[in-house]
């Protein structure tokens, strides 16, 4: 076999239509993917995620997908995140499942290039099977914005992969390199923190000792065309950065030095960051972890040590090796600098390096097993790069779980389930039937936002509005009166992190029927209920008697027993009132001289006689 032919196999000529054996490790994938994230859920939206729906909801196409004048300028992830969240509608619970498919699907890619790279359906399938179960997926499946993050860590693998490919040819398919580049420009207006990665493409040119100039104006031109435009539409080409600051005001060397290292640390299954960055902290781990962690990185250390001896017995023709080597680990080197020049470093962020790493990986094993003929018995001899490479991921598998256990400690994640709650015991009970009310919340130690008051519930409404839909906090039932058709009464649980439905039992605490009373109003001949004043002691009384008047309908009201008012009706509408000591809960009994003559139902032992309204404010 002659050298340019080895060097062609360290890629690897793998059909990607060769569907055939990838059936069941795609299906595998798909499985896997909804089983690690079974437990997450989105029912509300929040924060960032209400505020991206506002502007969908509330701004025209053209205004949504280009925000000139923003700090950001995405309109290819704004343009996907338009598309899915007209798809999905009022149908929140669909967001989780839809990035679960993005996810599983990046995933399938992660395996068709790591199986191009190892020749190894099982490498290729253990790569996918690593990266669907990593804790670093949190914000990818658990957030609205996490489809930014999704199709930006495709796009810039696909950016790596196109530029292996391109190298190990010599730059004969020029095809890959200019795919690469309309990639580059479009996860740019993704995530602007991919424009680190334009130094690969001249990384590339060279290694292939490129004389075409068009290739050379691709590369550059495609990294100007983009600050270009966004010079002209938010007039700056520098970053912004994390929780709305400047990467400007906010860079330190020694942060950025150290925000490097974290990441690196968390490629290598290190938790470096605080415990709301991460779920937990290195140091707050127990020993179990620790040890798994640190037997599985001894497997990458020694697979690592394989692959140098290997170089070192092929000295004279590695110079191929290393051009890749360093596109790899400038890719890991570079998206690793772009995220360590804000004020914190988040798991999401590790994700992309984390995906190169494990390409990386099966690329490494790939070039270990590529003289082996896989028809015949020398297969036997990658055994030892297998079971270290299966090794790494089975021990790594339980870490990743136990810490996917701990995300209620990330920083979102405790609003993000408030919010779940809020939805679920409001919209997923009542419907549409909620539009309308008065949401009334005892309490207000979550300190909701009055954007989030005003905007959180037209997220339901197919007609993004959800009219006369308010939220009011109190610090007592006692300040509302009476419970009303329109109100639904909820409390914060801040002990269990959610809200309750409090409505039926704040309902029958103020007003309770002891006998002929029914929650629509009805009350039958003889009635009685219980009802508790507010705060000014006067409960006033509506009736309304849907027959003819006749002039001799009598209504004897009691009060704690004493008969207090005979009232007579001289029209269908007739009101009144008594007066107690604010906040003191009265019996009140009512006896009719009448009843609904023509009624069609009767739901006691006596008839329907009159329809009551109560207010006591």
């Amino acid at each position: 076999m002659t050298e340019k032919k080895k060097e062609s196999g360290m890629i690897g000529n793998t059909s990607w239509r060769s569907w055939e054996r990838d059936i069941l490790p795609i299906l595998l994938l798909f499985v896997f993917a909804f089983w690690v994230n079974r437990s997450i859920e989105i029912r509300g939206l929040y924060m960032d995620d209400l505020y991206l729906w506002s502007c969908y909801g509330e701004q025209s196409f053209w205004q949504f997908i280009f925000p000139l004048g923003s700090t950001r300028f995405r309109f290819l992830y704004y343009l996907a995140a338009w598309v899915e969240l007209a798809l999905i509608g009022p149908h929140v619970g669909w967001i989780v499942p839809i990035n679960i498919i993005l996810n599983a699907l990046v995933a399938v890619t992660i395996y068709k290039m790591a199986r191009s790279f190892s020749h190894s359906v099982m490498i290729a399938t253990l790569c996918g099977i690593s990266w669907l179960a990593s804790r670093m997926a949190y914000y990818q499946i658990a957030q609205t914005y996490g489809l930014m993050e999704t199709l930006a860590l495709w796009l810039a693998v696909g950016i790596l992969y196109l530029l292996c490919q391109y190298r190990t040819g010599q730059g004969k398919n020029k095809k890959l390199f200019y795919a690469a580049c309309i990639l580059y420009f479009m996860v740019c207006f993704v995530h602007e923190r991919y424009m680190v990665l334009i130094p690969l493409f001249i990384l590339v040119l060279v290694y292939v000792g490129c004389r075409d100039w068009k290739q050379w104006a691709a590369s550059v031109g495609v990294f100007a065309l983009v600050q270009l435009i966004r010079l002209a539409t938010i007039g700056t080409v520098l970053p912004a950065g994390t929780g709305r600051t400047q990467v400007a005001d906010t860079f330190s060397m020694g942060e950025a030095v150290r925000y490097a290292l974290c990441q690196v640390a968390y490629v290598f299954g290190i938790n470096a960051g605080p415990e709301y960055l991460n779920g937990e902290s290195i140091s707050a781990a127990p020993i179990w972890i620790l040890l798994l962690i640190g037997v599985a990185d001894l497997m990458l250390v020694g697979l690592t040590g394989a692959f140098v001896l290997r170089l070192i017995r092929e000295w004279k023709n590695c110079w191929g090796y290393l051009q890749t080597i360093t596109i790899f680990l400038g890719f890991i080197a570079g998206c690793i600098a772009c995220s360590s020049v804000t004020i914190r470093v988040e798991m999401r962020w590790v994700y992309v390096s984390y995906a190169a790493s494990l390409l990386f990986l099966s690329w490494m094993y790939g070039v270990l097993t590529k003289d082996l003929d896989r028809k015949s018995g020398e297969i036997l001899m990658a055994a030892p790069y297998a079971l270290m490479i299966t090794a790494y991921v089975m021990l790594m598998l339980p870490v990743e779980l136990y810490y996917r256990g701990l995300y209620p400690n990330l920083y979102f994640w405790s609003e993000q389930t408030r919010y779940n709650s809020l939805a679920e015991v409001t919209y997923g009970v009542y419907g549409e039937e909620i539009f309308g009310k008065q949401i009334i919340i005892v309490g207000d130690d979550f300190d909701m936002s009055d954007f989030t008051e005003e905007t959180f519930f037209k997220v339901f409404d197919p007609e993004r509005t959800a009219e006369n839909t308010r939220i009011r906090h109190i610090e007592d039932v006692r300040e509302i009166g009476l419970v009303s058709d329109d109100m639904l009464i909820l409390q914060e649980d801040a002990a269990n992190n959610r809200y309750l439905d409090i409505t039926l039992p704040v309902r029958t605490w103020k007003c309770r029927g002891l006998y002929g009373y029914y929650t629509d109003g009805w009350i039958d001949e003889n009635a009685e209920i219980q009802v508790m004043a507010g705060s000014t002691g006067e409960i006033e009384m509506s009736f309304y008697y849907p027959g003819e008047i006749t002039g001799d309908e009598w209504i004897t009201i009691y009060v704690n027993g004493d008969a207090k008012e005979y009232l007579e009706l001289s029209d269908q509408q007739t009101e009144t009132f008594v007066t107690t000591q604010p906040y003191k809960t009265v019996t009140l009994r009512f006896k009719t001289n009448f009843y609904v003559q023509d009624a069609q139902e009767q739901r006691g032992e006596d008839h329907l006689a009159a329809i009551l309204t109560l207010t006591a404010d």
